[in-house]
């Protein structure tokens, strides 16, 4: 009875972590850009931008470990 439960849940969880590394990786990508195009960037903004480097590189490697992908 709870074991069916568990498939549903982990994919259920599986869909969360890959909306989050999209949005992260898009979050990303505009903070490089950013930083590439200011002439003398902030602390903060350099600060952002490892952070978000910080957490999708976490959540990508979540993401490897549960052999997901995102190219669906």
């Amino acid at each position: 009875m709870f074991f069916r439960r568990k498939g549903w849940l982990r994919k259920e969880y599986n869909e969360k972590l890959l909306v989050q590394l999209e949005k992260l990786k898009q979050s990303r990508q505009q903070q490089k850009k950013l930083l590439e195009k200011c002439l003398d960037p902030s602390d903060d903004v350099v600060l952002h931008l490892k952070v978000e480097e910080a957490k999708y590189f976490f959540l990508l490697k979540e993401a490897k470990k549960r052999q997901l992908s995102l190219l669906r």
